[in-house]
């Protein structure tokens, strides 16, 4: 699956107009590139150009936005019925000076739902009012919460979006593993990785393809940072120096597909692991079965990240911990809900997310292997297949 057919967005429009009755609304203001590409298929690269959609009770889509989205907007979708566009922000007249006087053309009824009180996000240097400002007379119904746990369940198409964008992540990562070297600095090897699985993606897929993100290729394998010492930090973003004999490797890798993000991450070790190394690893590794463990029908994201903590409790390794044991996964790199002990939302059949509970030993590095997983009536299913058992990670 690397295309969602028509019937996937009519379905999802037709779950948004259920919601719109439930909460006695006659439209929706949507207002997010995110909800853009969820109910439509547009992907649209947000920038300080404003823009929104409107949604009515009977399935009419308006688009407004800056002329740029003009004409790609129709080469992405065919739900859209009507659109209306501003040359450029700010412009002679504030794109939501226009919205308001547009929105009062379509004449729409009097209860209006919005996914945000703002017109517009604010994102690169815009500014602007919330919409009650510019629409006095409209009712405003805050539905942003609902609208979101719309995304929350998978469709069967979403799942098999992600196991493609899995499926490439796999081959990026084994080029990941192929190329990493002493004295290679990381990007070199993320982007020969990087470019090699992209290149096979698309002469596999052809033209049916579409890339929906704004990434170089459609493919990433990447480090962000985290060499040897370095690893220690769960964000490390990059390395200052190259990689070297004995560090450990922490690893992501994933393909775009329909915009659908996945994680496979991976600790690699260049050269055999010392000791203490290996005994960490060893432990991660039951960390992270520990998690898989515990998700099960009627399970709970917090019962997850509980019992990830008493193991960590129970062999001293509390103190390592950096962050939850994991996230839901979807047209988000991070959704809610969380694998969290603060986080009591049931783990229900279709839901999609990470599995990535971590330790973080400074000086020595970081332990984490994050593991895309698919809920089923039945239990969870993993769906990425990585090698995880230390030996297999080992780069001679």
């Amino acid at each position: 699956m690397h295309k969602f057919p028509k019937e996937e967005y009519l379905e999802r429009i037709e779950k948004l107009m259920g919601l719109m009755e439930e909460k006695g609304v006659d439209s929706v203001y949507l207002s997010s590139g995110i909800s853009f590409a969820y109910f439509t298929g547009f992907a649209y690269l947000a920038t300080e150009r404003p823009a929104c959609m409107i949604i009515t009770k009977k399935g009419g889509i308006t688009f407004m936005g800056p002329s740029v989205e003009k004409d790609h907007l129709f080469s992405q979708t065919d739900l859209v019925s009507e659109i209306r566009t501003y040359l450029d922000y700010p412009g002679d007249e504030h794109p939501e000076v226009l919205f308001s006087r547009w929105i009062k053309e379509l004449k729409l009824p009097s209860r209006m739902g919005v996914e945000s009180m703002q017109f517009y996000p604010s994102a690169y240097g815009y500014e602007g009012p919330e919409i009650r400002e510019g629409l006095p007379d409209l009712t405003l119904v805050p539905m942003g919460s609902d609208i979101y746990r719309l995304r929350r369940i998978k469709s069967d198409n979403e799942i098999e979006a992600i196991r493609e964008t899995i499926k490439w992540g796999n081959l990026a990562h084994t080029y990941l593993q192929d190329y990493s070297a002493d004295r290679r600095y990381e990007f070199e090897v993320s982007v020969e990785a990087s470019l090699e699985a992209s290149i096979a993606m698309k002469r596999t897929l052809g033209k049916s393809y579409t890339q929906k993100r704004f990434l170089s290729t459609p493919v990433e394998a990447v480090f962000m940072g985290q060499l040897g010492e370095h690893s220690a930090y769960p964000h490390s973003i990059s390395a200052d120096r190259p990689m070297k004999h004995g560090d450990i490797l922490g690893t992501w890798a994933y393909a775009d597909v329909e915009g659908y993000f996945s994680e496979l991450e991976r600790n690699m070790f260049l050269g055999e692991p010392d000791p203490k190394t290996y005994e960490f690893h060893q432990l991660l590794l039951k960390l992270q079965q520990t998690a898989f463990d515990a998700i099960v029908p009627g399970a709970r994201g917090s019962d997850v990240d509980r019992a990830v903590h008493k193991f960590a409790k129970d062999h001293d390794l509390e103190k390592y911990l950096r962050h939850h044991s994991g996230h839901n996964i979807g047209l988000e790199m991070h959704e809610a809900p969380f694998l969290d002990v603060g986080d009591h939302t049931p783990i229900m059949p279709g839901m999609v997310f990470s599995v990535e509970p971590g330790i973080y030993v400074p000086k020595l590095g970081g332990f984490r292997h994050s593991d895309t997983v698919a809920m089923r009536e039945d239990g969870p299913e993993i769906l990425t297949y990585y090698p995880r058992e230390t030996v297999e990670l080992i780069i001679e």
